[in-house]
C-alpha cells in the first residue's frame, strides 16, 4: 500500500510537475458572455486570470503592511506567496511545490513577524487558494495528495519553529480539508448534472431514431404492397397475353415469359428486403396485422367519419379536378392527413380542423389546419408517434421526401397548428386490362 501510494504521488505531483498547463478562459457559449459586445467579451473571458492576479497583489500588499517594521523580510515573504499564486495559472503543480518551498525558506532563513507559525495570514490564504485551483484542475486523488503533503509540511515547519508562536498548521489541515471536500462535492454534483443532461440528450436522440426507424419500416411495408400490386399485374398480364392472341410468334412468347420471370424474381427480392427491414425491428414495433390493401384518398371520408366520432369537428374542401394519382402518392397523402388529425385530437382537444386538398397538374397539395385547444391537452407519453416531442412529424416529412415533395409544419398566430405539403405525381396509367381479366382485386395480398 505504501509503495502504491508513493507511486500515485510520483505520478500526480512529481512527474511533469512544471509542465505548462495554462488555465483556460471562460467558455464563449455562456449565456452571459453571448450578450456582451465582441470588444468586451474577450477580456471578460479572462476574468478568472485577472481575479487570481488581483488576489496575489492584494495578499502581497497585506504581507508587506503587516511587516512594516521589517520591510526587507516582509517584501521577500510577499514574493514567496505571490509568485506561486500567479504561477498556478500556467504551471499548477509546480506552483504548489514552489509554495511549499517558500514556506520552508521563511521558516529556516527569514522568520515570521506574525503571531502565528508557520503561515502568516496572507500566506495561509494564498496557499489555500492555490491548493483549490490545483485540485479543481486535476483528478480527484490529487486533492488527497495535496492535503497530506500540506499537512506534513505544516507539521514539519511547526517543529522547526521557535517557541512562543501559536501554530496554525492544524488550522490549515482542517480548513484545507473541508475546502477540498466541498470542492470535490461541487465538482461531483456538476459532473452528475452534465451526465444527466448527456443521457437525456442520448435518450432523446435514440427515441427519435427509434421513431424514425418505425416510420421508415412502415413506409417500406406500404411501398412493398404498392409495388407488389403492380408487379403482380405485370406478371399476370405477361402470362395471360399469349392466350389472347391466336398463334403468337415464338419470340413474343419467349419475351413475355422473360417478363413474367423477371417480375416474379422482383417480387421475391422485394419480400426478402422487406423481411430484412422488419427483422431489424424490436418485437414490440412489429405489430402489423395480416396483409391488407393500403388506404387511398378514396377512403378519406371514412377516416373523417371516425375522427368526427372521436370528437373532432373537421371539414374537408377539395379544389381542382379530382383524378387518380399514383398509389404511393395517395397512400402518403392519406397517412399525412391521418397523422395531422391524430395530432389535432391529441394536442388540441375541442378545436376545429380543416382539410384542403388541391389537385394541380404537377401533383397534390395538402393543408391541414386546426385551431387552438379549448381544453387541457394530453401530456406527452413518448409512445407511438412520440406525442409532444415532434417525432410524429418525422414520418410525415419522410413520406413527403420519399416522393420528392415538401412538407412544413408550424404553429399559427392564433395558437393552432398547420401542416402543408406538396406531393408531386403524374396521373397513373390505368390497369383496365388486368381489371377486365379479373386478376386485380386489391393491394399487397397479391404478394
Amino acid at each position: 500500500m505504501a509503495r502504491d501510494a508513493l507511486r500515485c504521488l510520483r505520478e500526480d505531483l512529481l512527474t511533469g510537475a512544471f509542465a505548462f498547463r495554462p488555465l483556460p478562459a471562460l467558455s464563449g457559449d455562456r449565456p452571459l458572455l453571448r450578450r456582451l459586445p465582441d470588444a468586451v467579451r474577450g477580456p471578460v473571458r479572462r476574468l478568472p486570470h485577472l481575479a487570481v492576479v488581483a488576489l496575489a497583489l492584494l495578499l502581497m500588499f497585506v504581507e508587506v503592511a503587516d511587516g512594516y517594521h521589517d520591510e526587507g523580510n516582509a517584501f521577500l515573504r510577499a514574493l514567496l506567496l505571490g509568485v506561486p499564486l500567479v504561477l498556478v495559472l500556467f504551471r499548477p503543480v509546480g506552483a504548489f511545490w514552489l509554495s511549499i518551498a517558500g514556506l520552508f525558506v521563511v521558516v529556516l532563513f527569514i522568520g515570521s513577524s506574525w503571531s502565528t507559525w508557520p503561515w502568516t495570514v496572507a500566506a495561509f490564504v494564498a496557499h489555500l487558494v492555490l491548493m483549490l485551483i490545483v485540485a479543481a484542475r486535476s483528478r480527484t486523488r490529487v486533492a488527497a495528495h495535496l492535503w497530506w503533503v500540506t499537512a506534513l509540511a505544516g507539521w514539519a515547519a511547526t517543529e522547526m519553529g521557535a517557541q512562543g508562536y501559536g501554530t496554525n498548521s492544524f488550522a490549515m489541515a482542517v480548513v484545507s480539508g473541508l475546502a477540498l471536500v466541498f470542492l470535490l462535492c461541487l465538482r461531483g454534483w456538476r459532473d452528475s448534472r452534465r451526465q444527466v443532461v448527456e443521457q437525456v440528450a442520448v435518450a432523446e436522440e435514440e427515441r427519435s431514431r427509434r421513431t424514425l426507424l418505425e416510420e421508415r419500416t412502415t413506409i417500406a411495408r406500404e411501398l412493398h404492397d404498392v409495388v407488389a400490386h403492380h408487379m403482380s399485374v405485370v406478371a399476370i398480364q405477361a402470362e395471360a397475353a399469349p392466350y389472347r392472341v391466336q398463334d403468337p410468334p415464338e419470340e413474343l412468347v419467349a419475351a413475355l415469359a422473360g417478363i413474367r420471370e423477371n417480375a416474379v424474381t422482383a417480387l421475391t427480392e422485394l419480400r426478402r428486403v422487406l423481411g430484412v427491414v422488419r427483422a431489424d425491428l424490436p418485437a414490440d414495433l412489429d405489430e402489423w396485422g395480416p396483409e391488407a390493401p393500403q388506404p387511398t384518398l378514396a377512403e378519406l371520408d371514412d377516416l373523417l367519419a371516425n375522427v368526427r366520432r372521436a370528437g373532432l369537428e373537421v371539414e374537408s374542401v377539395t379544389t381542382g379536378r379530382v383524378r387518380t394519382l399514383p398509389q404511393g402518392v395517395e397512400l402518403s397523402a392519406y397517412r399525412i392527413v391521418q397523422e395531422a388529425l391524430s395530432n389535432a385530437l391529441r394536442h388540441a382537444p375541442g378545436a376545429a380542423a380543416r382539410i384542403e386538398l388541391g389537385y394541380v397538374p404537377m401533383g397534390l397539395g395538402l393543408r391541414i389546419v386546426n385551431g387552438p385547444p379549448d381544453g387541457l391537452a394530453k401530456a406527452s407519453s413518448g409512445g407511438e408517434g412520440v406525442a409532444g416531442a415532434g417525432h410524429g412529424l418525422l414520418g410525415m416529412r419522410e413520406r413527403a421526401a420519399m416522393l420528392g415533395g415538401e412538407l412544413t409544419a408550424e404553429a399559427t398566430d392564433d395558437g393552432g397548428f398547420v401542416v402543408e405539403a406538396f406531393l408531386p405525381g403524374e396521373r397513373s396509367e390505368s390497369v383496365e386490362a388486368a381489371a377486365e381479366a379479373g386478376t386485380v382485386t386489391g393491394g399487397g395480398g397479391a404478394c
